[in-house]
C-alpha cells in the first residue's frame, strides 16, 4: 500500500498541540469555514491536510498568538501572499506585497475581535496610556463588563490609523476635533437617509447603505480638496 502524503484533521492536532496548546478540531474547522483554510476531502467526505495546508495553519495561528490579527486582517494577509505566489508561478511580475493600491471604499469592518487593553496594545504598537486617554476623548470606547473591559474591531481600526498620527507628536487630544466632526457628519448624513430606512423592506435598507458609502467618498473627495486648497501655497513651496 502507498504511503499516504496527507494527515487527517486529528493527526494535524496532535502535530501542532505542542506549539499551540489551545489548538482543537473545533478551532480548525472554525478557520475552515471563515476560508481561511481548504483543504481536500475524500470521496467519503474526510479532511485531507497536505503540508502545505497544515504550514497555512500554523502560519494563521501564529498571527493570532504573536500579533494578535483578527481573522479578517490575517485573512487580507494570505490573500496577498497567494496572488504573490500566483504570480511567481505563472511567471509575471509580482507586486510589492508591502504596497497596496489605493481604495476609494470605507474602512472595512473587522468583526469578532475581543481584545484587553494590554492585548490592543501589543497588536497595534499603541501605548495603553494612549488608549485610555483616546477613550477619555471619544475616540474609542471599551466594551462588556466593568470588570472585564474589552475593546473590538472597530477600536482596533481606528488605533491602527490614530498611530500614524503620533509619529508626527501629535497627541490624543489634537484627535478630539476628528470625533466632533464625524459626529456631526453622522448626524447630516443620517438625516438624508431616514426617508429611506423609513420604508422598512430589504430593498430600501440595501439602498441606504448604498447613500452612506456614496456619501462617505463624496465626502474624503471634498475634504481632500479643501484641505490641499488651504494648505497649496505651503504643498507649492510659496510660503
Amino acid at each position: 500500500m502507498a504511503a499516504r502524503n496527507y494527515q487527517s484533521i486529528g493527526e494535524v492536532l496532535v502535530g501542532l498541540k505542542t506549539e499551540f496548546p489551545d489548538i482543537t478540531i473545533s478551532k480548525i474547522r472554525f478557520l475552515e469555514s471563515e476560508g481561511l483554510i481548504a483543504p481536500e476531502r475524500t470521496p467519503s467526505g474526510y479532511r485531507k491536510f497536505y503540508d502545505g495546508d497544515v504550514e497555512r495553519l500554523r502560519d494563521i495561528l501564529r498571527f493570532q498568538r504573536d500579533e494578535y490579527l483578527p481573522l479578517k486582517v490575517i485573512k487580507d494577509r494570505l490573500e496577498v501572499q497567494d496572488a504573490a505566489v500566483q504570480a511567481a508561478e505563472d511567471g509575471d511580475e509580482p507586486a510589492p506585497i508591502l504596497e497596496e493600491a489605493p481604495s476609494e471604499d470605507m474602512v472595512e469592518a473587522v468583526h469578532g475581535l475581543e481584545m484587553s487593553i494590554d492585548e490592543m496594545s501589543r497588536a497595534t504598537g499603541v501605548e495603553p496610556e494612549r488608549i485610555r486617554e483616546l477613550e477619555s476623548f471619544g475616540l474609542i470606547c471599551s466594551h462588556g463588563p466593568k470588570d472585564a473591559p474589552f475593546y473590538d474591531g472597530d477600536d482596533y481600526q481606528i488605533l491602527d490609523i490614530v498611530k500614524d498620527f503620533f509619529t508626527y507628536g501629535i497627541e490624543p487630544r489634537h484627535l478630539r476635533m476628528y470625533q466632533t466632526f464625524t459626529e456631526r457628519e453622522a448626524d447630516f448624513f443620517e438625516s438624508i437617509v431616514i426617508p429611506t430606512l423609513r420604508k422598512k423592506n430589504p430593498e430600501a435598507q440595501k439602498g441606504a447603505v448604498t447613500t452612506l458609502q456614496d456619501l462617505s467618498r463624496t465626502s474624503r473627495k471634498l475634504k481632500q480638496a479643501l484641505l490641499r486648497v488651504s494648505l497649496k501655497d505651503y504643498l507649492n513651496g510659496d510660503a
